[in-house]
């Protein structure tokens, strides 16, 4: 099999104190900006509209199109990088800008000035210190360089950069949420339209364009876009970061050409642990419809997997061995989305709160003749119907585990989880109230 690895993103992380802009700019870094800033703007964002860019924060929407749609009604224009990684298995963005935040520095100058943002925000996840940490001291090595400021580079273009440390709620990695926080307001998401291109930060247009979307683009800039086209398949061009966790034997991230199936990623990383074969996993982390190993040949770009049934979103790969029960991987993530759901409507706030209980009630092997009819019917009620994103998020799992794994639900109507997977005896299982282990 031909090695599939593409590092482009992940080239530099190896490097002896890869982070300092010293040793990026030994590779090269800020060449890419150097060279944008002589060109002129609507060419840089045509260059990315050729490149066929797609979001990679999960909805896969095109870069340069969503900075194409920005109004020239003389209002000043934002960009806002939304780094607040935070979904269970979604492992990218974090680590590119631990190892090398300049990456992002220099896309966020190169994204700035096409389309004429004298302001960009980087609203990072609170909890991840250790990265807000790295990140303000790239800005500020940034700064004392003159790549970013006033004049940058005696160009004649002013940009300034501001590194927001967010609160630490799951529900500000949808936009217009963030945008709320951003502006001193509890996260919330907004009603749509008006689409934050057009009314986004401060009622300005925005552009919101996720980490690894904004790092790839000094590659874009410095190789052009044949170059970027010539890696991945149709509706999925360019390489991509897929983090791979769980029952794996060397789990971590690999850069690999969308397009690059399971199988594949599985042959580098060294297959599942010894003795073991694959049960389940996710191509976009928990919010996306579980697989199974009938699908390890699908191509992981956007369609394919979208085709299959799933979503390729953040490439958040989770893999389970038959060791775990698909009850207790689903009961944990819908929880996690009940505890995150920002209460501003119905189905989500009540609809995840009923979910939960009647997963646990299944996974303590009381469950009651309908639950799986119970919880197919308010997965209808919540998927499509929420406010936002988070209530489809929550009940994918839940629909995709019981198609593949019906029968594991229907055994928790006389059979704790527990019991039905007994290498899971370290696993700490949350019951309902009153039910003995």
């Amino acid at each position: 099999m031909t090695d599939p690895i593409t590092p482009v993103l992940t080239a530099n992380w190896a490097d002896e104190r890869a982070w300092k802009i010293t040793n990026y700019e030994r590779r090269g870094g800020y060449q890419a900006l150097r060279s944008a800033l002589t060109r002129p703007q609507a060419d840089l964002v045509q260059l990315v509209k050729d490149s066929q860019l797609r979001g990679r924060g999960g909805a896969g929407f095109p870069t340069g199109n969503k900075w194409g749609f920005l109004p020239d009604n003389g209002a000043p224009r934002y960009l806002v990088v939304n780094a607040d990684e935070s979904e269970p298995g979604a492992c990218k963005d974090m680590p590119l800008m631990m190892a090398s935040p300049h990456t992002l520095v220099e896309g966020v100058a190169i994204s700035s000035f096409a389309f004429n943002a004298h302001y960009a925000f980087i609203y990072v996840r609170g909890e991840v210190l250790h990265v807000i940490r790295r990140l303000q001291q790239a800005v500020r090595e940034a700064y004392s360089a003159g790549y970013l400021g006033r004049n940058m580079l005696g160009m004649g273009y002013d940009l300034e950069v501001i590194v927001h440390a967010g609160a630490g709620a799951y529900i500000c990695g949808e936009e217009t949420a963030l945008l709320d926080s951003l502006e001193g307001r509890r996260g919330q998401p907004r009603l749509k339209p008006p689409f934050p291109a057009v009314a986004g930060l401060y009622g300005a247009p925005t552009v919101i364009n996720n980490v690894e979307s904004i790092s790839t683009i000094p590659s874009v800039i410095a190789n052009g876009s044949d170059w970027f086209t010539s890696m991945g398949v149709d509706n999925g061009r360019g390489m991509g970061i897929f983090s791979l966790s769980g029952h794996v034997k060397n789990p971590g991230q690999i850069e690999v050409p969308l397009g690059t199936t399971l199988r594949q990623l599985l042959d580098i990383t060294g297959g599942i642990r010894e003795g073991h074969r694959l049960k389940f996993w996710t191509p976009g982390g928990s919010s996306s419809p579980i697989f199974t190993d009938e699908h390890l040949d699908i191509p992981l770009d956007y369609d394919s997997v979208m085709k299959a049934g799933s979503m390729l979103g953040t490439r958040s790969l989770q893999i389970f061995d038959e060791t775990t029960s698909v009850v207790r991987a689903v009961t944990r993530w819908v929880d996690f989305y009940k505890h995150e759901s920002c209460g501003k409507c119905t189905p989500c706030r009540e609809g995840t709160w009923w979910l939960v209980q009647i997963l646990q009630r299944i996974e303590a092997g009381q469950g009651q003749e309908g639950d799986i009819e119970k919880l197919l019917d308010l997965c209808d009620n919540i998927g499509g119907k929420a406010f936002c994103a988070l209530g489809d998020a929550a009940v994918t799992p839940v629909n995709s585990a019981i198609k593949y794994f019906r029968d594991e639900f229907e055994a928790g109507y006389h059979t704790p989880a527990w019991e039905l997977f007994p290498y899971e005896r370290n696993a700490i299982y949350v019951q309902p109230a009153g039910v003995a282990k």
